[in-house]
């Protein structure tokens, strides 16, 4: 019913940049919220950045004024400049949207990408 598309992700060296772009799909009638997560091995998986419809965004601590979240339509690009070897993770997208399945529609959802991974060399 929703499906996300990511793609940009890479090997990179420290302080380099590289965007991360989610492009969302299926039958939704607005996006709530768009947002990127990630995980590395053996952590939980955590808030990089969101943005909701309204336009509020939130950042993590760890990557405030490095990267940066922006929505259009029904795609959000992550720009990440400054990398460090601790960002490397495996990233993912997520969508909250108003959509319409199997005849019901719903006010709000939870759809996440398959994931792109991000390697940061030191």
């Amino acid at each position: 019913q929703v499906q996300l598309v990511e793609s940009g992700g890479g090997l990179v060296q420290a302080g380099g940049s590289l965007r991360l772009s989610c492009a969302a799909s299926g039958s939704i009638f607005s996006i709530n919220s768009m947002g990127w997560y990630r995980q590395a091995p053996g952590k939980q998986r955590e808030l990089v950045a969101s943005i909701t419809s309204g336009g509020t965004i939130t950042y993590a601590d760890s990557v405030k004024d490095r990267f940066t979240i922006s929505r259009d339509k029904m795609t959000a690009d992550l720009q990440m400049n400054s990398l460090k070897p601790e960002d490397s993770s495996v990233y993912y997208c997520n969508v909250d949207p108003r959509y319409f399945y199997r005849s019901r529609v719903y006010s709000s959802g939870d759809f996440w990408g398959q994931g792109t991974q991000v390697t940061v060399s030191s």
